[in-house]
């Protein structure tokens, strides 16, 4: 039975206002708690814009959560700080948000008597992985103080399940591609740079490689999760690309109109994991099967970005 009241925490944000959008163009009622930082925007929920209800706030918030969470069939958490480089310079608000944040959100489920939660979580709590996919017993190793904040979290929402019985399944997912996504990531800082005519940062020699989800599959993916995942159970949601970062490169390139020339090779990344990969086969099992081919979506979201200026470019002028 599909929820009718639904949580979503960091529901402004890429994924999130993605999820939120799907929900509400299902009937569902949702309720957006979020803390708007610099990656959430509520012009990414304009187009379900008066059918939602919206909350500023952090999921460090005790007191707030113990308003929010009752009455919610599913809470769904994609609250998070997220981008790597930012955590390698300033580690303590990842651990705050994505550690404290989790453990304080599933303690208001707990209370709250919430049927269904889920938390997401991402494919770097593994670290690096040289050949073949981790399924969802492979020990976790991260190697970011981001992958390491997410862990924890990882961690703290099983603690829930196991210890108080708190029905929360955990999904982990590959890179993630589309619309609205904020212009720190790899594909939109590449498509918008390329689009204002400036060169494009490529770390190392560019053999890192990364497993590529289209946003809507994730969400799918989550939806799925929630309504037919066992409670304390990990899954796994694989893209339908593995590229290294030069091949995903010069597919931007092209799609662009852009040559090599506009690629600055830069001092790679402490830390750069070599490869991820997921096997999802545990997700397939539900039914789960990812509907965007990588070309596509790639085509579709550079496309987005080159006809929504207005959405990203005061963003950049802001955030650099």
């Amino acid at each position: 039975m599909r929820p009718k009241k639904v949580l979503v925490t960091g529901g402004a944000g890429f994924i999130g206002s993605a999820f939120v959008r799907d929900l509400v163009g299902d009937g569902a009622e949702v309720t957006v708690l979020d803390k708007l930082t610099y990656a959430g925007n509520l012009a990414n929920l304009d187009s379900v814009a008066g059918r939602y209800t919206f909350v500023r706030g952090d999921i460090c918030d005790d007191w707030l959560l113990a308003q929010v969470v009752p009455g919610h069939d599913l809470v769904v958490n994609f609250a998070a700080e997220s981008h790597v480089d930012r955590s390698i310079d300033s580690a303590a608000d990842f651990v705050r948000t994505n550690v404290l944040g989790t453990q304080t959100l599933m303690q208001a489920c707990l209370d709250a008597g919430t049927k269904r939660v889920v938390h997401v979580s991402t494919d770097e709590v593994y670290g690096s992985i040289d050949i073949g996919s981790w399924d969802e017993s492979a020990p976790l190793a991260p190697r970011s103080p981001y992958a390491a904040s997410k862990a924890g979290g990882d961690m703290i929402a099983r603690a829930y399940a196991v210890t108080h019985g708190l029905p929360v399944c955990v999904t982990r997912c590959g890179n993630n591609y589309g619309p609205f996504q904020f212009p720190e990531k790899v594909i939109p800082l590449f498509v918008t740079n390329l689009l204002q005519g400036r060169t494009v940062p490529l770390y190392g020699d560019g053999g890192n490689v990364r497993d590529w989800v289209h946003v809507s599959d994730h969400c799918a993916a989550i939806r799925l999760v929630a309504e037919a995942g066992e409670p304390g159970e990990v899954y796994h949601v694989a893209g339908t690309a593995e590229l290294d970062n030069k091949e995903l490169t010069a597919r931007l390139l092209e799609a662009c109109g852009a040559g090599w020339e506009m690629v600055e090779y830069v001092e790679d990344r402490k830390g750069h994991d070599r490869r991820y990969s997921l096997d999802d086969a545990k997700l397939r099992a539900l039914g789960y099967r990812p509907r965007v081919p990588f070309e596509d979506g790639l085509a579709d979201t550079v496309r987005w970005y080159r006809e929504n200026t207005a959405w990203w470019l005061p963003l950049k002028q802001a955030h650099g």
